[in-house]
């Protein structure tokens, strides 16, 4: 009896160190909806992040999110599937938002490749991780996603470095890179600031004069990115970005804040302002963007944001309206994650 009863205990014992120790392999996403209505005559809605933003009216979905990944003691994946509007917009490679895989050779340098989102930037294609819905034009002008391979290098806790050699970034799965259409990357990170370069070829045929298409091998990227906790509730978030190609003769440059205030645990206010201008002999046009932001969180895993944009043109650069010189919309969207 006394060895039934000493089994059962070590049985027990065993079961539940099996459920207390972390498994290497994850689940987690996101699904979102929203429901949006502009001030205008006529549906549209700029930065929904879909593709074809000017139907945008009454309610529309956003995307499914799912990620599984293992992390292991020296390796591991990602594999990001992503489906719905938003991701169709963003995806390389059918519903693959990211697929990679990474190896530590130490405690300081770990090897990536695969499709991985894009290092540029303040916001992501996911809206379960950023502040505001909808997304800037520095983010739907910039790169989403690359395929190839980088390494990330930790010298401290407060400084990183990253080089990456990647396909250009406009071209997907579907794609042939028979011209080899390559773009070289790279970030230095200090202290919560990131200065990223990306360099090369993006994958753009660009017919500025139209003479023929013009293949260009020197689009340059220069972005920044960070932000500063200005007091213990508020907090500023910046991006900023130059992009040009001398033989194009095109490009575009722009900054966006991010303040952001928590009120509570369950509740923020945020305000985007951001200044957009594309540039180039026969390209030379700005819009003004200005995103009130209100991030309600009704459980830990549903989120509420609701959303009022202005946009202002004299260009015909509003997405959506290019015949509006001014539009202001209202979008409340419902994330839910786990």
């Amino acid at each position: 009896m006394k060895k039934i009863i000493l089994s059962a205990l070590l049985l027990a014992s065993a079961v539940t160190f099996a459920q207390e120790e972390k498994s290497p392999l994850s689940i987690s996403g996101s699904v979102d909806v929203y429901g949006t209505a502009n001030f205008v005559d006529g549906s549209g809605a700029p930065g929904l992040l879909i593709a074809n933003p000017e139907n945008a009216n009454a309610f529309g979905l956003g995307m499914a999110n799912t990620v599984f990944s293992y992390d292991g003691e020296k390796s591991g994946f990602v594999v990001d599937l992503a489906f719905g509007p938003r991701a169709d917009d963003a995806n390389l490679a059918g519903a693959i938002n990211q697929l990679y895989a990474y190896y530590n050779v130490n405690d300081k340098l770990t090897v990536t490749a695969g499709q991985f989102n894009t290092f540029l930037g303040y916001e992501v294609i996911s809206p379960a991780v950023n502040f505001n819905y909808s997304v800037s034009y520095l983010f739907n002008a910039g790169p989403f996603s690359h395929t190839g391979v980088k390494l990330d290098y930790a010298a401290s806790e407060d400084l990183s470095f990253m080089l990456a050699v990647t396909n250009a970034h406009a071209i997907s799965s579907a794609d042939g890179n028979d011209s080899g259409r390559l773009q070289l990357g790279g970030q230095i990170g200090y202290k919560g600031q990131y200065l990223n370069v990306l360099y090369g070829n993006d994958g753009v045929d660009y017919d500025p004069t139209d003479e023929g298409v013009l293949l260009t091998d020197d689009v340059l990227y220069i972005d920044y990115t960070g932000g500063f906790n200005i007091s213990e509730s508020l907090y500023l978030g910046i991006n900023a970005a130059y992009v040009n190609s001398s033989e194009a003769d095109a490009g575009y440059q722009g900054a966006a804040l991010y303040l952001e205030n928590s009120f509570t645990d369950s509740f923020a206010l945020g305000l985007r302002p951001e200044f957009f201008q594309t540039t180039g002999a026969e390209n030379e046009a700005d819009v003004l963007a200005l995103t009130l932001t209100a991030n309600t969180s009704l459980t830990e895993n549903l989120k509420v944001i609701t959303e009022f944009r202005y946009d202002s043109s004299e260009d015909e650069l509003i997405e959506a309206f290019p015949t509006q010189k001014s539009v202001s919309a209202v979008t409340v969207a419902a994330v839910y994650s786990f």
